[in-house]
C-alpha cells in the first residue's frame, strides 16, 4: 500500500505578515507563522553571494531546512510546488545534509520585504529555499524554489508517471535514459510529458506534438540555451540553461530523450 507523507508549505494569499508554514508529516502537523520562523532558535542571518533567482548577492533571515523536515528520510523523494505552478522534483538527501552545501528556508520579514524578481513581478517570498555553498553538491537552479506553496513526499517519478519512461528495452547506458534523468532535473518543474507530471507553468512536451517534431535541431538548442534570444516575450518564464547548468553532452542526452519520446505517445 502506497504510503504518503505530505509536507505542506502554505503561503496564504494574505499580506506577508500573515503567511503561515504548515508541515504535515504523517499524523503529525506543525504550524509556524512568519514571526515564529523569524524568531526560531536556529534562525540565522545568511549571505548568498550568487542568488539563483535574483541574479545577485542577497541577505536573508533563514532556518536550516533540515530542522523543519521532521520525519523525512534521506532516501525520500520530495516535490516543492510554488504558487505559480512550478513543481520541483527534489531528492531529500541534499535537503537534509548539514554541509558543505546546505539548504535553508529563507523567511521574508514583513518589515523588510524582498525586492521583486523582475519588473512587474512579485518577490520570492514569503518562503524561499536557498543554499549556501551550492556548488559543493552540484545543486541545480530548480532546487531553489521560491513562493513555495507545498513540499510533499511522493513516490519516485518512475512510479507516479510511467508514461514518461523511455523504452525499457534500451540498454542501461543509452543516452535516452540519461536524458530522462535530466528531464526530471531540469524540465519537470515547468513541463509535463505525455500528460505525466504536476507542473502547470509550461506546455506538455510531447502532446500534441514534441518540440523535436517542429523545431530544427539548431533552433531548439538555441531556445533551451537562451529562450529570449529566439522569442522575445516580456512575460516569458522559461530560464536559459547555459553550459554551467547543462553542458553540451547533457543537452545531447536530453534531446535524445525528447526525440525518443516523440515515438512513444499514448
Amino acid at each position: 500500500m502506497r504510503r504518503w507523507l505530505a509536507v505542506g508549505w502554505i503561503a496564504l494569499c494574505l499580506p506577508v505578515g500573515a503567511a503561515e508554514l504548515v508541515l504535515e508529516a504523517g499524523r503529525h502537523t506543525r504550524q509556524w507563522s512568519t514571526a515564529q520562523l523569524l524568531a526560531h532558535p536556529q534562525a540565522r542571518n545568511i549571505d548568498i553571494p550568487a542568488d539563483v533567482s535574483y541574479k545577485r548577492a542577497m541577505h536573508y533571515r533563514a532556518v536550516p531546512l533540515a530542522v523543519l523536515l521532521e520525519g523525512i528520510r534521506e532516501d525520500d523523494h520530495l516535490q516543492a510546488v510554488a504558487a505559480d505552478g512550478f513543481a520541483a522534483e527534489m531528492p531529500a538527501a541534499p535537503l537534509l545534509q548539514t554541509g558543505p552545501a546546505k539548504a535553508w528556508l529563507a523567511i521574508e520579514d514583513p518589515g523588510q520585504p524582498w525586492p521583486p524578481l523582475a519588473t512587474g513581478k512579485p518577490g520570492a517570498g514569503p518562503f524561499y529555499v536557498v543554499w549556501t555553498h551550492p556548488q559543493a553538491s552540484g545543486i541545480r537552479p530548480e532546487q531553489w524554489p521560491f513562493q513555495v506553496g507545498r513540499l510533499r513526499r511522493l513516490a519516485a517519478v518512475e512510479q507516479r508517471f510511467p508514461q514518461m519512461l523511455p523504452d525499457p528495452a534500451l540498454p542501461n547506458d543509452a543516452p535516452e535514459r540519461a536524458g530522462f534523468a535530466l528531464f526530471q532535473q531540469n524540465c519537470m518543474a515547468c513541463h509535463r510529458l505525455n500528460g505525466g507530471g504536476d507542473a502547470q507553468v509550461g506546455p506538455d512536451l510531447n502532446l500534441p506534438h514534441n518540440p523535436t517534431e517542429y523545431f530544427q535541431d539548431g533552433w531548439l538548442r538555441q531556445l533551451i540555451r537562451n529562450p529570449q534570444a529566439l522569442r522575445q516575450w516580456p512575460q516569458g518564464k522559461m530560464p536559459g540553461f547555459d553550459e554551467s547548468v547543462l553542458d553540451d553532452r547533457a543537452l545531447d542526452a536530453l534531446l535524445a530523450y525528447l526525440k525518443h519520446m516523440a515515438g512513444r505517445k499514448p
